[in-house]
């Protein structure tokens, strides 16, 4: 998983400023229709690349008019790091907008895509025009969680703390008590190194048994995260070894989550009941489930190592020797323990 993941978070939070957006038409011209069609049948053979080469054309077959290209193109190109196209369909979008919702999501997006470029590319330059844009997006529409969660990240980068600071105080106030944005928020508050780390997507699930695990609840414990479905013969194989993690380190600071991609509820309970997996189990139904498409998986059995802070610090695909990177994990988990019992 790469940080960009952090801007396709990111990415969620227009949604709510355009409740009442309709679903962007497709172009007008019949040459470019064509070439769109052919750029969603990319998509349904995984073809991303082709699929992004198509979108493109088709934009530029409609004159830079196509917002459906360009929203496509935007997605492809993050996902693929084709920042000029991403950056490029970004604009369009800002030059086309109209009206103050959709100029505000303009710049939030191309604001997203300078987040993520930065990231990848390590240029300061990059996170201050993303603290422009977001800015911008703020100026169109004060009441924009999405904008005030990204402007408290460009913030961070540029390591301008106290100001991030009060962005993700003022996005607090904005969600929910139970929102796990709203939680991650809270810990860059108290912790600001942490919003320029690589940080685990925030999520909360209900597992199998009815326990509600949120990532950011779950800070001072190691996190072991494992992707895996019942129709998977590696991860079969794999299973007597994570069986054995889970046993090794009952009782210590470190949870295993299972995340099942199986579509079939009763199938997989019946496996996890046969095979006793008594350690927290959640389904997320598929590879398109909300935690997969968080964590960008795409191959199973996929696990990630999370440390008490929170940030990633391994992944794997198949199965792995991880014994020994828990171990040192949950020592430095204890170590950060003792200080607050220490206090009580």
């Amino acid at each position: 998983m790469r940080d960009a993941r952090v801007a396709l978070i990111l990415a969620c939070m227009v949604m709510p400023l355009l409740g009442q957006e309709k679903t962007a038409e497709g172009p007008t011209s019949e040459k470019a229709q064509k070439t769109y069609n052919e750029a969603l049948d990319h998509v349904r053979h995984r073809m991303k690349g082709l699929a992004l080469d198509a979108f493109k054309k088709a934009d530029k077959q409609d004159g830079g008019h196509c917002l459906a290209c360009q929203k496509k193109m935007i997605a492809y190109g993050l996902e693929l790091q084709e920042w000029k196209t991403a950056e490029m369909a970004a604009e369009e979008m800002v030059e086309q907008a109209q009206g103050n919702q959709h100029v505000a999501a303009a710049h939030f997006r191309l604001g997203i895509v300078l987040i993520d470029e930065g990231l990848a590319k390590h240029k300061d330059e990059l996170f201050a025009r993303a603290h422009d844009e977001m800015t911008k997006a703020l100026a169109a529409a004060h009441n924009f969680p999405g904008a005030v969660f990204g402007d408290g990240r460009a913030l961070a980068y540029l390591k301008q703390d106290e100001a991030a600071k009060a962005r993700f105080e003022e996005f607090v106030k904005m969600q929910p008590e139970n929102d796990p944005d709203r939680q991650r928020a809270l810990r860059y508050i108290s912790q600001p190194d942490l919003a320029r780390a690589r940080m685990a997507p925030p999520f909360t699930v209900t597992t199998n048994d009815g326990q509600r695990l949120s990532m950011d609840d779950l800070a001072g414990k190691v996190v072991l995260l494992d992707f895996w479905a019942t129709w998977c013969g590696p991860c079969r194989e794999a299973l007597p070894h994570m069986r054995e993690i889970a046993k090794k380190f009952q009782g210590q600071p470190l949870v295993v989550l299972s995340v099942s991609l199986d579509s079939d509820e009763q199938k997989w309970k019946d496996f996890i009941v046969k095979n006793e997996m008594t350690w927290p189990q959640y389904r997320d139904g598929g590879f398109t489930g909300p935690i997969a498409k968080e964590f960008g998986i795409a191959a199973i059995p996929h696990t990630f190592t999370i440390d008490a802070d929170g940030v990633l610090q391994d992944e794997h695909i198949g199965d792995a020797a991880i014994e020994g990177k828990l171990k040192k994990l949950v020592a430095r988990a204890r170590e950060l323990q003792s200080p607050a019992k220490q206090a009580q």
